[in-house]
């Protein structure tokens, strides 16, 4: 079987990884010029050089392709036989991209099915214009380390014709850092990350740890690992030393609230081998919220929680690996304690420069500053459009009042930490109206001080119609990240930062399908972090994938509320707060589940919590026949939980849960038992190992039957 070509692309410049793939195809495009991140290998395939099959064939009738031809013959007349499959070895596991380089002259969206590391996705070819007209679509995968087998395939699932010039592979060129240092590598489970993470408490410090707490309405139960360390006394000071270079810092950290909750505001002193470095600005003004659901800023209703913020800074030049990086509460740091969790630094990349095929916003009137350009950038968006570009906005920070809305438009910012949409109030984000939109590099930063469901606006909202692209942007203090809207198609949501925001993560809602999260870091989020709801209508064929999930501080890590063929794979999950599971499968909201659901490859540390309002404890895997009646497959295979709250796998409640097929289950500390529940139903059991638990490993009441298949131990 043919091999691709591999070039190891070290941290190439913009310009370097440019001219290397255009060495490499002969073409332009924007996908093919962004540099791939530096953990990543790039190869290349030109698809008429891979083992052809049920009718495939290369060609060379239509100008513009790379190499000696392309591949057509993906016809309706060899629809469920025709192939392209090339071999491409991967150093390590974990997450990667194949970018495909296609021309669809039908004027229409159609499908192929992608197979890569073992798993297989139909995915979206949006049309090109005519069959001379070749465009890119990344598509995220999970490589396996060793020879991975790429087909693509006209399946009789897939609508196909279309032609495939070639195949770009980015695999993983290191094992993936979950970003918990000190913990077991949970062999490349969740996102591969620009950035290093330094827990405090595994810093040195004179101040005081807290934790480990996960006692609901405790600071500590809210920090990372459950642990934090807190500086009150001046002198005070937590310090790390870096394992890698890095220009930027992210913080994660607790500030007292003032008496009538709207915050303080207070700097902390930092130093670099001694040196003082700028001091950051903190604040309390986006943390803190009170009383029942939804919450309040009203101190005087008791039951604070949320305690935590992030803030984020250039430290104006690179320290080097080794620099012993400082945090100090020095005297002119006024707050009355810092509780610090956790520092993230990095390499960050230098403000982009305006793109080929992208008209600047400055040129239509849009410029960064105080003022509020929601009407200005509106206008430049049809503008771009007008001129069949996309919209780039230079670095800066631009300040909108309401939502900016997207119609089938390109818009770029000069990287996240560089353009800010800075919204006001409760209100300014991104709201798709359908058509093919694409939203990258660029930063929201909300205003939002508390959760208000009917007044909010998320930072990305809508329809995004067919084959949409939301990649590398960075969200917070927003009342949520993503709110997907039917009928959106084929959308990939890649490389997000989601932080703190006062409802959900991410929402598929509705008739969404065929749509991909993935890796992405999303933290301190006020309700599910990751969540597919069938609210009227299914959401189908979609996942959520190779995430990393941490602190959702209401709600669950990741949930799958009814739909079909949708799945959670090869998410690290951890820290879940209160009335959570790590993954909850249910049919708590919206319409019953009308096809397969399925849940692979995931790991779950500290998970599951206290649902207070019920007094019912929640396990880390949560099937939840509420509802209705959970009568489709739900297929868990190969997940692990690691010390769970309470039990490892829990299935409830009222309804019966019929078809529960689990293989390669690990169950490693639990509060509770391994598996309980009260449900009717039954399900079957192989490869489920159970250890470490208090109470029973196996716990099952109200009828739930089980078959034991093979490979069963501890229960």
């Amino acid at each position: 079987m043919p091999e691709f070509r591999t070039a190891r692309l070290l941290k190439p410049t913009a310009a370097v990884s440019a001219a290397l793939l255009l060495a490499l195809t002969g073409a332009v495009s924007y996908s093919l010029a962004t540099p791939p991140p530096a953990y990543a290998a790039t190869s290349t395939l030109e698809a008429e050089s891979a083992t052809l099959s049920g009718g495939a064939v290369a060609e060379q009738e239509h100008a513009g392709y790379t190499g000696s031809g392309y591949v057509g013959g993906l016809t309706d007349g060899n629809k469920g036989r025709a192939a392209i499959a090339a071999a491409l070895p991967s150093a390590y596991a974990g997450a990667g991209t194949v970018t495909i380089r296609y021309a669809n002259g039908t004027g229409s969206a159609k499908t192929l099915t992608l197979t890569a590391g073992g798993t297989s996705q139909q995915i979206s070819l949006p049309a090109t214009g005519d069959w001379g007209s070749w465009s890119t679509i990344d598509v995220p995968v999970t490589f396996t380390q060793g020879t991975n087998t790429l087909t693509l395939a006209f399946t009789d699932n897939d609508s196909g014709n279309v032609n495939i010039d070639h195949l770009k592979g980015t695999t993983p060129e290191a094992p993936t850092d979950p970003g918990d240092p000190g913990d077991p590598d949970p062999s490349g489970v969740g996102a591969s990350l620009p950035f290093t993470t330094y827990e405090a408490e595994a810093g040195t410090t004179n101040g005081s740890t807290i934790g480990p707490d996960r006692t609901y309405l405790t600071v500590a139960s809210e920090a990372s690992g459950r642990k934090a360390v807190e500086l009150a006394r001046t002198g005070d000071y937590v310090e790390i030393e870096l394992t890698e270079p890095a220009d930027a810092i992210n913080l994660r950290y607790s500030l007292p609230d003032s008496g009538d909750g709207k915050g303080i505001d207070a700097t902390l002193s930092v130093y670099a081998d001694g040196e003082a470095l700028p001091d950051l600005q903190l604040t309390s003004r986006y943390a803190w919220v009170y009383g029942a659901y939804p919450y309040t800023n009203s101190p005087g209703e008791g039951q604070a929680h949320r305690f935590f913020d992030e803030t984020r800074t250039h430290f104006g030049r690179t320290l080097p690996a080794g620099t012993v990086l400082r945090l100090q509460k020095d005297a002119t740091d006024t707050a009355a304690s810092y509780t610090i969790d956790l520092l993230e630094t990095e390499r960050t990349e230098a403000a982009a420069a305006l793109p080929s095929g992208y008209v600047s916003a400055e040129d239509l009137g849009v410029t960064p500053g105080s003022q509020d350009v929601t009407a200005a950038l509106n206008s430049a968006l049809q503008q771009a459009k007008s001129q069949d570009k996309g919209l780039f906005l230079p670095a800066g920070t631009y300040v909108i009042s309401d939502r900016v809305n997207l119609t089938g438009v390109k818009l770029r910012g000069a990287g996240v930490w560089h353009t800010v949409l800075r919204g006001t109030g409760l209100k300014g984000g991104l709201f798709g109206q359908g058509g093919t939109s694409t939203i990258e590099d660029l930063m929201i930063d909300g205003q939002n001080t508390v959760r208000d469901d009917a007044g909010g606006q998320a930072a990305i909202e809508g329809d995004f119609g067919t084959g949409s692209t939301i990649k590398n942007v960075w969200i917070q203090h927003t009342k949520v990240g993503l709110w997907i809207s039917g009928p959106t198609t084929g959308l990939r949501a890649t490389d997000l930062r989601i932080r703190n925001t006062y409802a959900d993560g991410v929402n598929l809602h509705g008739a969404v399908k065929d749509t991909v999260v993935s890796n992405s870091s999303i933290r301190g989020t006020g309700d599910d972090a990751l969540a597919m709801w069938s609210d009227g209508a299914a959401v189908t064929n979609s996942a959520f994938r190779d995430n990393t999930v941490q602190l959702p501080m209401l709600a669950n890590g990741a949930a799958v509320y009814g739909g079909s063929g949708n799945s959670v794979e090869n998410n690290l999950i951890s820290d879940t707060v209160v009335a959570a599971a790590g993954i909850a499968v249910s049919t708590r909201f919206g319409e019953p589940f009308s096809g397969t659901t399925t849940v692979s490859g995931n790991h779950l540390r500290r998970t599951g919590s206290m649902e207070v309002n019920w007094n019912s404890q929640l396990g880390a895997l949560w099937i939840y026949a509420d509802v209705h009646d959970i009568t489709q497959p739900v297929v868990l295979t190969d997940n692990t939980v690691e010390d769970s709250t309470y039990s490892g796998l829990l299935v409830t409640w009222q309804k019966q849960v019929s078809d529960l097929r689990v293989d390669g289950l690990t169950i490693n500390r639990t509060g509770a038992n391994g598996i309980e529940g009260n449900a009717a139903g039954n399900g079957t059991f192989a490869n489920t190992k159970i250890s470490g638990t208090p109470g029973a490993p196996l716990n099952m009441t109200g009828g739930f039957t089980i078959q034991r298949g093979s490979g069963n131990s501890g229960w």
